[in-house]
């Protein structure tokens, strides 16, 4: 049977210049008819929790998601997976920063521009005022991290900064926590809280 993990390697080697066929095999394999192009692995975290708190498996209705390792790789990975390659429906999320090389590499890939969700700032910054900032400072003092945080926060760079745009920050600067609390946020919303581009790329799928 084939195996998502299996395509996704498929498809980066693909990427780099590898052969596609392998990838191709594998797509049609899986039943694919869905690509979700991903900016990198916080966004993958965070949807990937989403889907599964609403009992979704992307993979078996036929849906891939990938973290393409930056915006600027759009046009390579639509090319593979949109129209010109495997002929699947493509869609995405992105920051407002990068639309520009969503929309061109769609554009590119003679696909539809529309199924594209713009995230205001990025996606931490929608998980920050969909939660608020004590609700987010409290997540960080659960996982064990205040101390970092309070730490970070009396750095000159900080002061005077508002709250959002230092949790903000706060997150991006170490390795690998954007990650985790990409989920970790994803985990802590509400009912009604998930932000509008998040909620509107799940719907979309």
């Amino acid at each position: 049977m084939a195996d998502m993990q299996a395509f996704h390697d498929a498809l980066h080697h693909w990427a780099a210049g590898g052969p596609g066929a392998p990838a191709g095999e594998l797509a049609v394999g899986l039943g694919l008819r869905t690509a979700v192009l991903l900016e990198g692995p916080s966004d993958l975290a965070a949807v990937e929790v989403l889907a599964a708190r609403r009992g979704r498996d992307l993979a078996a209705e036929g849906v891939c998601v990938v973290a393409m390792g930056g915006a600027m790789s759009v046009g390579r990975y639509a090319g593979l997976l949109g129209p010109p390659g495997l002929g699947l429906r493509l869609t995405g999320l992105c920051d407002v920063g990068e639309q520009g090389f969503y929309e061109r590499g769609l554009e590119q890939a003679r696909a539809p521009r529309e199924g594209v969700f713009v995230c205001v700032a990025d996606l931490e910054d929608e998980l920050i005022r969909a939660l608020g900032t004590e609700r987010v400072e409290e997540i960080i003092e659960v996982e064990g991290d205040l101390r970092a945080w309070q730490t970070f926060v009396r750095q000159p760079a900080q002061d005077g900064r508002p709250r959002q745009q230092q949790l903000r920050r706060f997150l991006g600067t170490k390795k690998g926590r954007k990650i985790r609390y990409g989920h970790l946020l994803v985990e802590g919303l509400g009912p009604g809280q998930v932000p509008a581009p998040l909620d509107g790329l799940l719907t979309s799928l």
